[in-house]
């Protein structure tokens, strides 16, 4: 008996993410001796942490996998819940409906094709950033103001957009001369905005940004990316 991998039949190219999704979920969560096409409906998040570990270090074609800060804010994306403790969602099982039919509170789009804007992203223009943990990525626009809001000015760090698929943006402190704080997040850069100038360069050109959080200077952190000006 020979037995192929999962496989989708679309009819046109806008179904291929919702395919991968597909192919994703039934590789990752199917039986061995299952009855024909059937798959479960839940699985528990610990599993989905795996699966989309696995799959995020195969696709980018990387060593450096996600980290538990990273699954903590995934949990709170999928779940929409922003109250419960890392341990809360370990005990949690994860639906096909929330990973991949549901559309996101306040966006356009479901969690999978979320996800998998950064994964071609990140493949694309982000490897060696992510590769030399320059990238935190997966956090909260909420959480990095909490990080930022104490630091000196300047202090930035990356994080992927919530709102755009495929994209990745920088949020940076700026010290008032009264001391106080203000956190902004720059528009978000694409595989396109990428492919025209790269993520170090652009970072080297916003005299803005000086630290990479908690406290590398720029040059120091981006500087084996920065492409020889002609």
């Amino acid at each position: 008996q020979v037995l192929s991998l999962p496989i989708v039949v679309i009819v046109h190219g806008n179904q291929d993410n919702n395919a991968k999704a597909t192919v994703l979920w039934d590789n990752a969560f199917s039986e061995i001796d299952r009855v024909p096409f059937v798959v479960a409906e839940r699985v528990p998040w610990e599993k989905m942490c795996d699966t989309l570990n696995l799959k995020f270090m195969a696709e980018v074609q990387t060593t450096k996998g996600l980290l538990k800060e990273h699954y903590f804010f995934l949990a709170q994306k999928i779940f929409n819940d922003h109250s419960a403790s890392l341990e809360d969602f370990q005990s949690r099982s994860v639906s096909w409906a929330q990973f991949n039919k549901e559309i996101l509170p306040g966006r356009g789009f479901t969690f999978w094709q979320w996800f998998d804007g950064v994964l071609d992203l990140t493949k694309r223009c982000l490897k060696s950033y992510w590769s030399d943990r320059l990238i935190i990525g997966f956090i909260s626009k909420q959480y990095v103001c909490k990080l930022l809001s104490t630091e000196p000015d300047g202090t930035f760090l990356l994080r992927f957009s919530d709102s755009e698929i495929g994209g990745v943006t920088i949020a940076h402190v700026i010290r008032g001369k009264d001391g106080s704080s203000q956190v902004e997040n720059i528009q978000p850069f694409s595989a396109k905005d990428l492919s025209i100038r790269s993520l170090g360069d652009r970072i080297r050109d916003l005299g803005q940004l000086r630290n990479l959080y908690p406290g590398t200077p720029k040059d120091q952190a981006f500087g084996s990316h920065y492409n020889s000006e002609r």
